[in-house]
């Protein structure tokens, strides 16, 4: 695994690539990091991390970035499903955990809010798989492990209505 810091406006994060693919984009103190393996992480520069600061370059400069760096998602098939999922929100745009798990569900399956709300919650590559764009019943900023003060500055910057 190589990592490497990216200072944003709203902290360091915290960037993971392996096997050609970004496994992780943390801010630095937000929940659900794997301290274990980033501890065993080599520190690098490689074309994933580079082109994932590019990314987040134009991003944080309010732009909407053109596609996402190669990603290599690690977690049980449900999650993946979810993470994948979120990544067909419009930047600028959010939806509900209920929502999010009826479209889930189109393929026959059941899942319920809460479920997705886990998996939601344990998306290692945020910003990116925009996690940040998943909104309570009510409209209320819950569930973000890098803080709901973080999200709400991510919804703000992408002009989001919520």
């Amino acid at each position: 695994m190589n990592t490497a810091y990216y200072e944003s406006p709203l902290g360091r994060i915290i960037l993971a690539s392996e096997e050609d693919g970004l496994c992780g984009l943390w801010f630095e103190g937000q929940k659900y990091i794997p301290e274990k393996q980033l501890s065993l992480a080599v520190q690098a520069d490689d074309a994933v991390l580079n082109e994932t600061k590019r990314w987040l370059d134009s991003y944080f400069a309010g732009k909407q970035p053109e596609g996402i760096p190669p990603l290599h998602l690690q977690g049980t098939p449900f999650r993946i499903r979810v993470w994948n999922e979120l990544l067909q929100i419009p930047y600028g745009s959010v939806m509900t955990y209920g929502e999010l798990a009826q479209r889930l569900q189109r393929d026959g399956s059941r899942c319920s809010a809460r479920a997705v709300g886990g998996a939601v919650g344990h998306n290692p590559v945020s910003i990116i798989v925009p996690c940040h764009r998943i909104i309570g019943a009510d409209g209320s900023l819950t569930g973000y492990a890098g803080g709901t003060e973080r999200k709400k500055a991510l919804l703000t910057m992408e002009r989001a209505v919520w």
